[in-house]
């Protein structure tokens, strides 16, 4: 299938790049967090500077002109939803909840706009605001589109009484389904497996042929039109089973046995023709009771289970097979059931708010042509990347990101600090730090010098119009004072000699793989250009897994990705986090446990592959 990923505000998006009712299906999971800010944390290799944190994610959304321009645009849209926001506004007044369903409303109508009429929406969220957001989509889609609520246990049970909370634990998040039509929407039943009690009730009977187990059916139906209360025949010897009589034996009846004709319940039409019963019968379906009424025979093995309700228990949260770092991830399996219940093969699956790319990665694996949209460098490179490893077959179109020179300094003008992002990244570097406080550490990447030891490099990211020797004494104090291998100074202008003598000066390092200058000064020029920096191959995210699981059993010797194989497999720019680290675990090993990358790995590693 192919797909399409913009790296861009959405809105803007919305309104410039999708038509109008051109999308099947749209999943978002748009960020709120009630005043939270999530730091993605990442170990570094060998201890050093363990905590290396981007906020790119600060999910609190403020009032202010971005909110009030979102507000006023709404007022003009024409849309019944302005009525619905002006009347939250004079409830809410001026903050952080208005200004986030201020955000929210005018990028659903363009949801609603871009939506084909057989289209359905699901807007995932948490109860903070979920009876807000549901006011504003009934005004927008009406009322008479508003199919479910669906209630997900995204967590088991909560300890919270210890720390002294005086509220129920709050363990569901919220799925609202709409579709555009209110009578016609793409729809494909989902079944849940039959629970054991369940089976124990119902599934009474044994095949005594072959021990499949199953219950009995009634054959006749609610009288809905035509006729179809033909006699059925059956017959038995004197005191015992009945059994069909397809030969019309009663009009020949022999000695000692016993015929009837059967007729549906009082008012009722059996529910199938003669020509079908017959068959039921000669296949052995038909079980008859003591009265010689026939039943159908169901069996447990041919029942597809529980048609899907609105209650979500059996889809557990990112296991650690799955978790890329985001603290709001969602499971595939949640992103798969939607999308095979609202949509088909070869449609259109929009992700405004795509993140770690959970949805775009089902659509793509169930076939389905899909949009993602993020505001966010990282999240368009953890995308690239999650794609690139678990569906190496996708083809897909990134939009948005610079490909030029000239696309890299608009970039920096207009947020420098997703130009650090994405500058950081062209080295295969994860970065280190969201907004200030960098330390002079813009980004770091690890690689493996020789087969006992591990080793640092230090990104240093200038996007402005001028530079200078004294940034290049910077990075290298930095990398004497993290007591890293080496450091890449990446800047938007070239260089001067002095600068260069500067990082020349720096000298050299030496690897399993040769020789190495200490200090490298890159231009985006450069690097837009394929001329990459000098260094050891690095770690992937992948790799970085497994030689901490290598660590903790204790391994002496860990073997290099051919360059092919890490050109194929680029570095997950976010890194992953975790919790509890086992007291044998080395200080390099990631806090989670592995995942399906991790897996995957020692399976090539057992095949012989890497």
């Amino acid at each position: 299938m192919s797909g399409q990923l913009f790296f861009g505000d959405n809105l803007h998006i919305l309104r410039e790049h999708i038509r109008s009712e051109s999308v099947d299906l749209i999943y978002l999971d748009p960020p709120f967090n009630s005043n939270s800010n999530y730091n993605i944390l990442f170990k570094g290799l060998g201890g050093r500077n363990a905590q290396a944190q981007i906020e790119a994610f600060d999910d609190t959304w403020h009032w202010g002109i971005a909110a009030e321009t979102a507000y006023d645009d709404v007022m003009r849209s024409g849309s019944q939803a302005s009525t619905m926001v002006r009347a939250l506004r004079t409830t809410l007044g001026d903050n952080d909840m208005m200004a986030y369903l201020a955000m929210m409303s005018v990028r659903l109508i363009e949801l609603h706009r871009v939506l084909k009429p057989t289209g359905s929406l699901y807007l995932h969220c948490d109860p903070t605001a979920s009876h807000y957001l549901k006011m504003i989509l009934d005004s927008i889609f009406s009322p008479f589109c508003y199919k479910s609520e669906i209630s997900w246990k995204r967590s088991s049970a909560h300890n919270d009484a210890k720390q002294g909370r005086k509220q129920y634990g709050n363990i569901r998040d919220v799925v609202f389904f709409y579709t555009k039509h209110p009578r016609e929407w793409t729809w494909n039943w989902q079944f849940t497996p039959y629970d054991k009690e369940y089976i124990d009730q119902f599934y009474k009977f044994a095949d005594e042929k072959t021990g499949r187990l199953y219950r009995l059916g009634d054959l006749t139906a609610a009288k809905t039109g035509g006729d179809t209360r033909y006699e059925w025949r059956v017959k038995r010897l004197s005191g015992g089973e009945w059994q069909a009589d397809p030969e019309n034996e009663y009009l020949f009846p022999k000695p000692g046995w016993e015929y009837e004709g059967k007729l549906p319940y009082g008012k009722r039409i059996w529910a199938y023709s003669f020509d079908n019963m017959s068959k039921f019968s000669n296949t052995g379906r038909i079980v008859y009771s003591s009265t010689g009424m026939p039943n159908y025979k169901r069996y447990l093995d041919e029942m597809p289970g529980v048609p899907l309700q609105n209650s979500w228990d059996d889809i557990k949260p990112p296991s650690a097979k799955e978790r890329l770092g985001y603290p709001t991830q969602k499971p595939i399996a949640l992103l798969d059931r939607i999308i095979e219940t609202s949509s088909n093969p070869g449609d259109i699956i929009l992700d405004p708010f795509c993140g770690c790319g959970t949805a775009v990665h089902s659509a793509e694996r169930n076939k389905r042509h899909w949009i993602g949209i993020d505001v966010t460098f990282p999240a368009i490179q953890v995308i690239d990347d999650r794609l690139r490893y678990y569906v190496p077959s996708a083809r897909y179109k990134i939009d948005g990101i610079p490909r030029t020179l000239e696309d890299a300094a608009a970039l920096a003008e207009i947020d420098k600090f997703q130009f650090q992002f994405w500058a950081v990244a062209l080295v295969g570097g994860h970065s280190r730090y969201g907004k200030g406080g960098d330390q002079g550490i813009d980004g770091q990447f690890f690689f493996k010098r020789d087969s006992k030891t591990d080793g640092m490099g230090i990104i240093s990211v200038k996007g402005g119009k001028s530079v200078n020797p004294g940034m290049v004494r910077d990075l290298r104090g930095t990398i004497e004072r993290e007591n890293a291998e080496m450091g890449v100074f990446i800047s938007l202008i070239p260089p001067s000699l002095q600068m260069e003598s500067e990082a020349a000066s720096a000298g050299f390092f030496e690897s399993s793989q040769g020789r190495h200058p200490r200090i490298q000064i890159k231009t985006i020029a450069d690097l837009l250009d394929g001329k990459g920096i000098d260094s050891p191959l690095q770690y992937t995210t992948v790799t970085m897994v497994e030689a901490g699981r290598q660590a903790a059993r204790g391994a002496q010797k860990k073997q290099a990705i051919p360059p092919n194989e890490l050109l194929r497999q680029r570095n997950l720019l976010l890194p992953i986090s975790g919790k509890g680290r086992k007291k044998d675990q080395q200080e390099f090993e990631l806090e989670n446990t592995p995942n399906q990358l991790h897996e995957a790995v020692i399976k090539r590693a057992r095949n012989g592959q890497i």
